[in-house]
C-alpha cells in the first residue's frame, strides 16, 4: 500500500468562528443544556462586568417566543468607533474574534469575570443569528450576523451581514444583544427560567446595587431581583428555613491594590458549616485559596478574643477553626485580577495571594468587628458554639476511633453485609448501596463480580441535616457506608483512599426510596461534599415497568414511556409493574439497571451550590412548613421528575 502524502495543502486552517462551531465543547464545555445556557450567561457576564465596574446598574433578560434571548443593560456601550489595525468596528471585532475585548489589561475592567475573551465571539458563533444595536455618544448603532451553509457544504460562523451602521439617536448608553441558538449545534432545546432566575438572583445578591429583570415572552412569567444588602442579604437567604442565632449577618468589605474583598456571615443552630464563595462573579465550589485565607483569619481572630475576654483560660487549648466554624453560613465574595482557577472543575482559586490579602484583611476587618461593642454578643454566640462544639469533637474522635479498630478488625460492620468487587482497579470498581435485603440479594447475584460490589442497607440511615457529628456516627448504616467507602469523612475524609470510582444509589421508585435517596445524599454533601464535586455519587434507574407479549419485550423507566410502549407492542400484551428492586430477579436487574451497557445512571453534581444548600434545608431540615409548601409548589410524581429535580443530570 503506497504510503498517503502529508503535504501543506492537507492542513485545514478554519477562518473566523469556524473552530468553535468545530469543536464547541471546547469553549463551552458541552451542548447539553449547561452550553445552551452558557451561550446566554456569556453575553450576561459581559453585561456584568459593566456594572460591577461602576458603569450602569440594570440588566435585562428577555426569552423570546421565536427561541431567541436579549440581554440588555444600560453600561457605556460597546466601542463602536474603527479598530486601529484590525480596520473595523469595536463592535465586529468583539463578535467576530477570539480572544479579543477590553479586558486584558486593567484600563477599562479593574476585575472581570469574563477573562477569556472569547463571551461574545462564542455565542456568535453558536448562534443561527445574532442582533446587536449598541446606545453611545448620543447615537444608535446596529450589526447582525449570520451563520449559514453554502452551496459547497462549508459552514460559515457568525459572519456580519454588512458592517455595523449608524441607525438613529439615542438618549441613552447601553448595549442591546438578541441572538438565536443553533439548532444544528444544540438540537430542539429551550431557555429554562427556573434556571434563569437562580442565576440572576446570585449575581444581583454579589453585585449590591444592581437590578436583574428576567422576563418570558412565552409563559408571561417575570421576576425582579434587586438587594441593597448585597451578600448580606444573601445570607438571611441562605439561612430561610434553619435558626439563626443572630438578627442579622455580620458583614465586612475591604481592598487594597491586589484585590476586593466582602464577607458576610451568620451562626445558626445547625451542626455543619457552609461557605459560599465567588471570585469575580463565578462560583468557586471547590474553595481555594480565598476560603483558607478567611477560615484562617476567623481562627486566629476569635481566638486572640476568647483569651483576651477570659473565655479561654491559661490552661486551656486553643478551639479549632472548625469548632469555631460549626453551624456558620459564610458568604466570600472576592474579586482580583489574573485569577488562576484550578480543581476537576476549574472551580478552585489557586492564586497564593489571594491567601495571604484575604487573610490579612480578614484580621482587620474581624478585629474591627469583635471591637464594636454592638457586636458583643454575637462574639458570646460564636464562642459558646465553639466551645460545645469542641466537646462534641472531642467525643466524635472516640467514636471516629471505636469506627478505626471496627475496620482494623476486618472491617467488623461489613461482615456479612458488603459483597466485595475482586478487582482492585479503583478506576473500575463499583459501589452499589442497594435499599433492603431482598434487593441486595438479587443485586448480588446478577452483579459483575470482577468490578461491582454490593452494600444492602437493612434500615434507614440518620438524617444528617438534624444531627450532630457523633449521633451520625452512631448510625449504623452510617458506618457501615463509611467504612465500605474508606475516605473517613468530615475533616478527615480523603478521596485518595476511595475504593470506588463511581458509588450507585440504588432505591425503589417510591417515596421511601426518594427518602433514602435524599437521606444518602444529605449525608455526602455534609460530610463527603468532594465525593460528590469530583463526581463519584449516581443515582441507579431501575424500570417501572415490562410490556411484553409473545415477540415483544420492552422495559419501561417512566410513566410517560409507557404508553410509546403500549402503542408498539399492539394487542395481547401484558404489564408488569416493579414496585420494588426486589421484585426482579437477578438478570432482570442486571440486564436493566446494573450492566454498564444498558444501564441509566444519574450523575449527581453540585452546579449551584447555593442552590443545593437551601435543598437540603428546605427537604432534610425542621421547617416542616416551607418544606410542606415547596413540595406543594413543585411536586411531581412522575419518575421524570422527582428529588433529583434541582441536580444536574445526564446519562452515563
Amino acid at each position: 500500500m503506497a504510503e498517503k502524502k502529508y503535504e501543506s495543502k492537507d492542513i485545514v486552517v478554519l477562518d473566523g468562528l469556524d473552530a468553535v462551531r468545530l469543536r464547541p465543547g471546547m469553549y463551552i464545555g458541552t451542548t447539553s443544556s449547561r452550553g445552551f445556557h452558557h451561550i446566554l450567561w456569556e453575553i450576561v457576564d459581559n453585561a456584568i462586568d459593566e456594572i460591577s465596574n461602576g458603569f450602569g446598574d440594570t440588566i435585562k433578560i428577555i426569552l423570546n417566543k421565536d427561541g431567541s434571548a436579549t440581554v440588555e443593560d444600560n453600561g457605556r456601550g460597546i466601542p463602536v468607533d474603527i479598530h486601529p489595525t484590525m480596520k473595523k468596528s469595536g463592535v465586529e471585532v468583539v463578535y467576530t474574534t477570539l480572544h479579543a475585548g477590553g479586558k486584558f489589561n486593567n484600563e477599562n475592567y479593574k476585575f472581570s469575570g469574563g477573562l477569556h475573551g472569547v463571551g461574545a465571539s462564542v455565542t456568535n458563533a453558536l448562534s443561527k443569528w445574532c442582533k446587536v444595536t449598541v446606545n453611545k455618544g448620543g447615537k444608535q448603532y446596529f450589526i447582525e450576523f449570520h451563520s449559514f451553509e453554502d452551496e459547497h457544504g462549508k459552514i460559515h460562523s457568525g459572519i456580519p451581514v454588512k458592517p455595523l451602521e449608524c441607525i438613529g439617536t439615542s438618549k441613552t448608553t447601553g448595549t442591546s444583544v438578541t441572538f438565536l441558538p443553533d439548532e444544528k449545534v444544540f438540537g430542539k432545546q429551550e431557555f429554562n427560567f427556573e434556571t434563569i432566575i437562580k442565576r440572576a438572583r446570585e449575581l444581583a445578591f454579589l453585585n449590591k446595587g444592581l437590578k436583574i429583570f428576567v422576563e418570558s415572552k412565552i409563559t408571561g412569567d417575570k421576576s425582579e431581583f434587586h438587594y441593597e444588602g448585597g451578600i448580606a442579604d444573601f445570607v438571611t437567604y441562605l439561612v430561610e428555613g434553619k435558626n439563626a442565632l443572630f438578627k442579622q449577618p455580620l458583614y465586612f468589605h475591604a481592598s487594597n491594590k491586589i484585590l476586593d474583598v466582602e464577607v458576610s456571615f451568620i451562626s445558626t443552630d445547625s451542626y455543619t458549616e457552609n461557605t459560599f464563595s465567588y471570585v469575580n462573579n463565578i462560583p468557586t465550589t471547590e474553595g481555594g485559596m480565598h476560603e483558607i485565607g478567611f477560615k484562617s483569619a476567623f481562627t486566629k481572630v476569635f481566638n486572640d478574643f476568647a483569651r483576651a475576654n477570659n473565655y479561654l483560660k491559661d490552661k486551656e487549648q486553643n478551639l479549632l477553626g472548625e469548632d469555631f466554624r460549626e453551624g456558620l453560613v459564610t458568604v466570600i465574595n472576592l474579586k482580583m485580577n489574573n485569577v488562576q482557577f484550578e480543581g476537576q472543575t476549574k472551580t478552585k482559586l489557586g492564586n497564593p495571594e489571594a491567601r495571604v490579602e484575604v487573610e490579612n484583611l480578614s484580621i482587620q476587618e474581624l478585629t474591627k468587628l469583635l471591637d464594636d461593642k454592638k457586636n458583643l454578643s454575637y462574639a458570646e454566640i460564636i464562642l459558646d458554639k465553639a466551645k460545645q462544639a469542641a466537646k462534641v469533637r472531642l467525643a466524635a474522635k472516640k467514636a471516629k476511633e471505636l469506627t478505626r479498630a471496627k475496620n482494623n478488625a476486618e472491617n467488623f460492620n461489613l461482615v456479612g453485609k458488603l459483597a466485595s468487587s475482586t478487582s482492585r482497579d479503583r478506576l473500575k470498581n463499583e459501589l452499589f448501596i442497594v435499599e433492603g435485603d431482598s434487593a441486595g440479594g438479587s443485586a448480588k447475584q446478577g452483579r459483575d463480580r470482577r468490578y461491582q460490589a454490593i452494600l444492602p442497607l437493612r434500615g434507614k440511615p440518620l438524617n444528617a441535616e438534624k444531627k450532630r457529628i457523633d449521633q451520625v456516627l452512631a448510625n449504623e448504616e452510617i458506618r457501615t457506608i463509611i467504612s465500605a467507602l474508606d475516605t473517613g469523612f468530615g475533616e478527615d475524609f480523603d478521596l485518595s483512599t476511595l475504593r470506588y470510582n463511581k458509588v450507585i444509589i440504588l432505591s425503589d421508585a417510591d417515596q421511601d426510596g426518594a427518602h433514602i435517596r435524599a437521606i444518602l445524599l444529605t449525608f455526602f454533601y455534609r460530610y463527603m461534599k468532594e465525593l460528590i464535586t469530583d463526581g463519584h455519587v449516581f443515582i441507579g434507574l431501575p424500570p417501572l415497568y415490562k410490556v411484553y407479549k409473545k415477540d415483544y419485550e420492552k422495559y419501561v423507566y417512566s410513566d410517560a414511556e409507557l404508553a410509546d410502549a403500549v402503542a408498539s407492542a399492539g394487542k395481547g400484551y401484558m404489564i408488569q409493574r416493579y414496585k420494588g428492586l426486589g421484585e426482579m430477579n437477578p438478570e432482570q436487574l442486571w440486564e436493566t439497571t446494573m450492566d454498564p451497557q444498558n444501564r441509566t445512571l444519574i450523575q449527581v453534581t453540585i452546579e449551584d451550590a447555593a442552590q443545593a444548600e437551601r435543598m437540603i434545608t428546605t427537604l432534610m431540615g425542621d421547617d416542616i412548613e416551607e418544606r410542606k409548601a415547596y413540595i406543594q409548589e413543585h411536586a411531581n410524581f412522575d419518575r421524570e421528575d422527582t428529588f433529583m429535580r434541582d441536580y444536574k443530570k445526564f446519562d452515563v
